[in-house]
């Protein structure tokens, strides 16, 4: 792969939607247009009609990023959290174009991909870093698995059939115990995502906190619980039930056996978004979720007359 090019992103695609195919034609089109050099896996570049100008990348690791100023990743949530574990193992920012339903963790919309190559080849975006999760298991005191996670990590039973038996605790004391379909321990960018649909509050972006959201439990006491981002989370897995399973950001997991702990902290290494626009979260979540606001007038504004 040879990349003469002063200014280089890596391009990360969904290839089995259609609308991703057409929207990396029209990114890396427009990119080379302006001198701006392209990176593509070689396995997406096979479904996608790039020029010969793209740079092929055969092994997807994090090394295949070096030199690349962005990230551009095309897709719903699935392929934005593919990316987002690029951007955390090489501390490039991501870029993430959205073309599924929600996508809390895109900064554009299919309609804007005009105004995304302008941006980066202004050099007009921002980078904010995102508070991340590592995720350790324990067994009979041993550390068994290690993962980390941008949304959350999911503790979850197994089967359909019986619940997960579990005992929360918080910095080293218990809270509760009771049966569950599962706990999730999210970041607060993963507020929106599972711990949203099992119940939890949403939390701004900028506050740096910790969530404990159960699913489903049996119990009185089940409310989602916020802590200091510097709290340690566990869960522990009670020695008499069946294995449950940890899911990290959906996409990582990992058997977990009778009388497992799972821990889980503040990350080391946050993930890099890139932003192009200061607009707020709060207008973010009125448009993704199409809230209504008819009514709405506002603040008064009182006269300094």
């Amino acid at each position: 792969m040879t990349q003469n090019r002063a200014r280089t992103v890596f391009l990360l695609a969904h290839t089995g939607r259609p609308a991703a195919i057409r929207s990396a034609e029209l990114v890396v089109k427009g990119l080379l247009r302006h001198g701006i050099g392209v990176r593509v896996l070689e396995e997406e570049a096979r479904d996608l009609p790039l020029p010969d100008e793209v740079g092929l990348v055969k092994e997807a690791t994090p090394q295949c990023l070096d030199g690349c100023e962005l990230l551009i990743v095309l897709g719903g949530d699935g392929t934005l959290l593919r990316g987002a574990e690029f951007a955390r193992a090489s501390g490039v920012p991501m870029l993430g174009v959205n073309l599924g339903r929600v996508g809390f963790l895109a900064e554009a919309e299919r309609d804007d991909l005009d105004r995304v190559v302008d941006r980066v080849v202004a050099r007009s975006y921002e980078v904010e870093e995102r508070m991340t999760v590592d995720v350790v298991v324990h067994r009979n005191g041993d550390i068994v698995h290690t993962d980390w996670a941008l949304n959350e990590a999911a503790v979850q039973k197994a089967g359909a059939e019986k619940l997960l038996e579990v005992v929360l605790e918080i910095d080293g004391r218990p809270v509760t115990g009771f049966g569950c379909d599962g706990v999730v321990l999210s970041t607060p960018t993963g507020s929106t995502a599972y711990a949203f649909s099992a119940g939890g509050p949403v939390v701004w972006p900028e506050v740096e906190a910790l969530l404990m959201v159960p699913i489903s439990a049996h119990a009185l006491f089940a409310k989602p619980l916020v802590t200091s981002p510097d709290s340690v989370l566990a869960v522990e897995v009670l020695p008499h039930i069946p294995p449950g399973v940890l899911w990290c950001d959906g996409r990582r997991t990992v058997e977990l056996p009778p009388g497992a702990r799972v821990e889980v902290r503040r990350g080391a290494v946050p993930v890099r978004l890139a932003r192009l626009h200061h607009s707020s979260f709060t207008d973010r979540i009125v448009a993704k979720f199409a809230l209504p606001t008819t009514g709405w007038r506002g603040a008064p504004h009182h006269s300094t007359e």
